[in-house]
């Protein structure tokens, strides 16, 4: 009788099957690097891409860790092509940021006030050791002097010790962190992955980065993107905006954002580059009418005599010195007379109960967010796209394909991470549109034009006069070519 065989359990990564992989395949999920080593010897089409060799699965993960650069140049050279092959419109485009999660947890983050927490428990424990110590000691003093000499002498001291200084250094630990902290100005550190951060939105909360895109109106392709660690998007908007302008190429660009992007400053950035922005105005005054009370919005500006006019028609003259508000901008302050806020019969509604008189701050730049303000009141089509272009790859890539982290750590291993996910739906995306047949040919039409021009520019090398190649012959050391 034949022995039996007792084949040994593969490792946990090894546990999916090959119909599991295939289907994952097929939903366009992303595939791990142990998973890829096992497909490089299974997948047809991958072993003829990889020409018969099989990568290990430390191989593919440092590639991809080391590369980052490359992915990044290869996503942006993809957008050129998209541009060349017709696939962007070029004057609209929808930016949006989402979060994903990061190679770290929440508890690995610390934030200054966790640190003073932490620091201060372990001040409270310390102490209870100190006090049980003390009184352990007070108990000890009581005793017969037969009854202490019992034992080894030591009694729970060396326990209590080792943990009192386990405690210690652990706090020192944690005053370092908050030095740390307080001198680079940061309010968040990891100690996993040093760029994560806790982040915040909507209400929910994660340790990772936030993805920015820049989404083209056509064929909604990523045409832009970048990854941030910040939760906000308040600071995002020019530059994702002045990204996405440069790779279209394009003189003048719509860019549509929603609420969370408005910033009067990069509103003007965005102006002073071209792009015209649109961007729903905050509910700041919400406050004011849910009062009762006159908005600024309420007032009207007479360009001609630098003033405002209040709701009953009276004037609100310019202050002649400036002021920065909290936000960091310069404002010219409008104030109205005391005497004349004073009997209005609209006081009530205009003035709070501790002030005499309605002044109003206006912006430096305030013809900015006229302009802008101008700008969306018929902007209700445009901002009713914007959520369907920009959030189709967020949605493709969350829901479809399943990625929603980051697989390493670090700004620019993680930067050509994204870079890598973004390439594949653009790809995935072209691939669609045109269709296998239509890609390549696309692609061999793009070829043929770049052979004629390589040829013109090659004949006109052969045919130049004599005294070029005079020139150029002892450093290149070669000969003329005649052609025939």
């Amino acid at each position: 009788m034949a022995p039996s065989i007792q084949l040994a359990s593969p490792p946990r990564r090894d546990k999916i099957s090959n119909a599991d992989q295939q289907a994952r395949s097929n939903r366009g999920q992303p595939l791990e690097a142990p998973q890829l080593e096992r497909e490089s010897g299974r997948n047809l089409e991958l072993i003829w891409l990889l020409k018969g060799l099989k990568p290990g699965y430390r191989t593919i993960a440092n590639f991809r860790k080391e590369n980052w650069k490359a992915l990044k140049a290869a996503n942006r050279s993809f957008v050129l092509l998209a541009r060349e092959l017709g696939l962007v419109g070029g004057t609209i485009v929808a930016i949006d940021g989402s979060l994903f999660h990061g190679d770290a947890s929440k508890a690995s983050i610390f934030t200054r006030k966790r640190l003073g927490e932490q620091i201060a428990r372990l001040d409270q424990e310390i102490e209870a050791y100190r006090k049980s110590v003390e009184d352990n000691d007070a108990a000890e003093a009581k005793k017969p002097g037969k009854d202490r000499a019992d034992g080894d002498g030591r009694g729970d001291g060396g326990d209590i010790a080792a943990k009192v200084a386990a405690l210690m250094a652990k706090r020192s630990r944690a005053e370092a962190d908050l030095a740390r902290l307080e001198e680079s100005g940061e309010t968040q550190m990891s100690l996993t992955d040093p760029d994560a951060r806790l982040l915040v939105k909507n209400g929910q909360g994660i340790a990772g980065y936030n993805v920015q895109t820049a989404v083209d109106d056509k064929h909604k392709l990523i045409v832009a993107s970048e990854v941030v660690n910040d939760s906000s998007d308040v600071r995002q908007l020019s530059a994702m905006a002045k990204a996405a302008k440069k790779a279209l190429g394009a003189e003048t660009l719509q860019a549509l954002a929603d609420e969370g992007y408005y910033s009067s400053v990069e509103l003007k950035a965005c102006e002073d580059e071209g792009i015209i922005a649109y961007v729903p105005l905050p509910e700041g005054s919400a406050r004011l009418e849910k009062q009762g009370r006159f908005a600024l919005k309420d007032f009207n500006y007479d360009g001609a005599t630098d003033t405002y006019r209040c709701p009953a028609g009276q004037p609100l003259h310019p202050f002649k010195s400036r002021q920065k508000n909290t936000s960091g901008r310069i404002e010219i302050r409008y104030a109205a007379r005391v005497a004349i806020c004073r009997s209005c019969p609209l006081k009530v509604r205009c003035l709070s109960p501790t002030t005499t008189y309605r002044t109003i701050g206006r912006w430096e730049h305030e013809d900015v967010l006229e302009r802008h303000r101008a700008r969306m009141q018929g902007a209700g089509e445009l901002m009713r796209r914007r959520s369907g272009i920009v959030e189709h790859p967020f949605g493709t890539l969350k829901c479809r394909a399943g990625y929603r982290h980051f697989l390493v750590r670090g700004f620019d291993k993680v930067r050509g991470e994204w870079s890598l996910m973004a390439l594949c739906y653009n790809f995935t995306r072209a691939l669609n549109i045109l269709g296998f047949d239509g890609f390549l040919a696309a692609l061999a039409k793009r070829l043929a034009v770049c052979q004629c021009i390589f040829a013109a520019l090659l004949q006109h090398i052969l045919v130049a006069p004599e005294p070029l190649w005079t020139n150029i012959r002892p450093p290149l050391q070669i000969g003329r070519f005649v052609p025939a």
